[in-house]
């Protein structure tokens, strides 16, 4: 089933699309959560046909409007810079956990449990270059009042604070990693939010914290899920990430080039052999950032130690 706007909307985002160097490989009509028609837009690099983006919009939605169209035109631009990392879809988190984001039913929806809030659901997997069966089913969440901050509710204005949400809550070991299991909630509040500032802040960073945030990103990014071929290594989504900003992320990705750890050219950096000899480290810290969010009070409740 098609709307009348179906059309505008390809030829809108095909002219986003190219203006950011990407190519519409192809559309689909699909549904949402709430049964309405959305359409799916498979975008790919001009010169590599292997890696592809899925934006899917709702159909009825019109961003040519001059509060929308800047933000869209960023989105796309960045989603093709960071479309030629080996793995697309995969990040780290501060505490040293690679995931990857997947299945993400955008927009969001009213939630029908009778809360006042925007759901949209989604998958976070644990990547480690072995198949790994862990993972955690995302119910992420924000108030109606929340909701006002956000241009819109799709997934080119959403998708970067709310990737940032679930590695922020990962990091406060608020969401398990498990085998199988129920949606864990990720509720995205003004915590998240500077209204002062107006913008989203999630972690604040150091020198050092961000020398080792960069160094486990080449790590697992570059040299163990890209074989050592270069990731994008001064992300905005990052930045947001980190509270910082790109060039604070560039300056710290030259720092590790001098210590050995990276190879850079222009914004892409390819972990070096010296980086991936300390694969005992960040190993260690995987282990201990998945042994963080194990909820430790379970463990009590299956021995008996309770009062409840």
């Amino acid at each position: 089933m098609t709307t009348k706007s179906a059309t505008p909307l390809k030829e809108m985002l095909g002219k986003a699309a190219s203006d950011a160097g990407l190519l519409v490989i192809a559309t689909d009509s699909a549904l949402d959560y709430n049964h309405r028609p959305t359409t799916r837009f498979r975008l790919g690099l001009p010169d590599d046909s292997a890696r592809e983006l899925l934006l899917e919009l709702s159909e009825a939605f019109d961003f040519d409007k001059p509060d929308l169209l800047p933000e869209i035109t960023t989105h796309l631009r960045e989603a093709a810079k960071r479309l030629r990392n080996p793995r697309p879809d995969a990040y780290v988190t501060v505490a040293g956990l690679p995931i990857s984001f997947s299945q993400f039913g955008w927009p969001f929806h009213r939630s029908t449990s009778g809360a006042d809030t925007y759901i949209v659901h989604g998958l976070a997997r644990l990547e480690t270059g072995a198949e790994s069966p862990l993972h955690a089913k995302i119910s992420a969440s924000m108030t109606v009042t929340f909701a006002e901050i956000v241009p819109a509710p799709e997934q080119p204005y959403a998708e970067s604070f709310i990737y940032n949400a679930i590695r922020r809550t990962l990091d406060y070991g608020q969401l398990e990693m498990l085998k199988s299991g129920n949606r864990q909630p990720v509720p995205v509040t003004t915590r998240f939010y500077s209204r002062w500032q107006k913008k989203f802040m999630f972690a604040d960073s150091t020198d050092e914290s961000r020398l080792d945030f960069l160094a486990s990103k080449a790590y697992w990014l570059s040299g163990v899920l890209g074989n050592s071929a270069p990731v994008w290594i001064a992300d905005p989504r990052d930045a947001q990430y980190l509270n910082t900003t790109v060039e604070e992320l560039s300056r710290t990705a030259a720092e590790l080039q001098k210590q050995g750890m990276l190879h850079l050219h222009d914004d892409y950096a390819a972990a070096t052999p010296a980086l991936m000899a300390r694969a005992e480290e960040f190993q260690a810290r995987l282990m201990k950032a998945l042994d963080f969010t194990k909820p430790s009070f379970n463990e009590e409740m299956r021995g008996g130690h309770t009062n409840m």
